[in-house]
């Protein structure tokens, strides 16, 4: 384990000490892909990430020690004429996969439809895309909770700081088979201020009538009638930005035969410590009511775009009190090697 940890390390003091060099120099060939691949019209998007995990224990923590693809994603995304647009991604990383797959018709600012496959815009953690987040892992609660697509129809638009997403879908992730029953799914925010001096408040609710939908990633079934409600407060001070959410989910679990809650929330204060550099902390709490399982996990950041393409993410990781391993803290290191154009 030592070794391992040691070359691991060193690989990665490699890369941060060579980064300010990459970063100071222009970058022709960066900017042609962009003049040929970017426009208004016709956008491709590229991401690619290489994992590394290291655990500090014996256990299977943090995904074991090795390293693992993921979000290899190819997109193409655009407007046409008639207030048209449109956005096909598809996943890479095991077999090609669509993700998003979306049509939309903009009336004005205040109103835009969109339909086809994409997320359901429950939460502040999932909105954004892999290649963004402030952590390489979203926050325990999203994956509990909540399937990260969903085929259906939504309304959205802002007005005067306002801002509103209401959607139905069929609430099976992304199987075209349908039982009838449908998601609904609502989302009312505000925000005060302007970008880089901003605070958002947000409510979230969905009801999924759908039966024997699997629940995230919670390993559990829901019967039918399952119900989210989240709150989200994201805020935006130079140097400073940080977010809070709380979602809870509560269904009739087949697994249990019970009604089973699942809850959780997130803390998340970071600072912008140059033009590239972040430093962010999170803590992030998950509970299953019925199952009487809750653990924390707290995760301390860093991330530097070395070059606008290219970015280097590291996270530190400590899970503490989870049953899952007999409530004995556990400690690792995740990283992430990313492209993104």
């Amino acid at each position: 384990m030592s070794i391992k940890l040691t070359y691991f390390s060193t690989i990665l003091l490699i890369i941060l000490l060579s980064a300010p060099n990459l970063q100071a120099q222009d970058e022709p060939l960066g900017d042609r892909m962009k003049e040929k691949l970017k426009s208004e019209e016709f956008n491709v998007t590229f991401l690619m990430q290489t994992f590394g995990n290291v655990t500090f224990t014996d256990r299977e923590f943090n995904d074991s020690n090795g390293f693992e693809l993921d979000a290899n994603r190819l997109g193409f995304r655009g407007v046409l004429d008639g207030n048209f647009s449109y956005r096909l991604q598809l996943e890479y990383t095991d077999s090609p996969t669509i993700l998003d797959a979306r049509l939309g018709y903009t009336f004005s600012d205040q109103l835009e439809v969109q339909v086809g496959s994409f997320k359901p815009r429950l939460s502040a953690d999932l909105d954004p895309n892999p290649g963004i987040t402030d952590f390489i892992d979203r926050a325990r609660q999203v994956g509990a909770t909540m399937n990260n697509r969903e085929i259906g129809i939504t309304l959205l638009g802002e007005s005067s700081g306002w801002g509103y997403a209401f959607g139905m879908y069929n609430g099976n992730r992304l199987q075209n088979e349908n039982d009838g029953r449908f998601l609904y799914t609502g989302r009312l925010s505000y925000t005060f201020g302007e970008d880089g001096n901003s605070l958002e408040f947000a409510l979230n609710g969905a009801f999924n009538q759908t039966e024997n939908e699997r629940v995230g990633k919670s390993g559990l079934t829901s019967a039918g009638d399952r119900e989210l409600y989240g709150i989200y407060a994201q805020f935006e001070k130079n140097p400073l930005f940080g977010t809070f959410e709380y979602l809870q989910s509560s269904f009739d679990a087949v697994e249990l035969l019970a009604e089973e809650t699942i809850s959780g929330f997130f803390a998340t204060l970071g600072t912008n410590i140059s033009e590239r550099d972040q430093v962010i902390a999170r803590w992030d709490h998950l509970e299953y009511d019925v199952i009487n399982q809750e653990s924390d996990l707290l995760i301390l950041a860093f991330k530097r775009k070395v070059t606008s393409l290219i970015s280097i993410h590291i996270n530190g990781l400590a899970l503490l009190g989870s049953e899952e391993f007999n409530g004995e803290n556990q400690f690792g290191v995740k990283t992430n090697l990313q492209f993104q154009f």
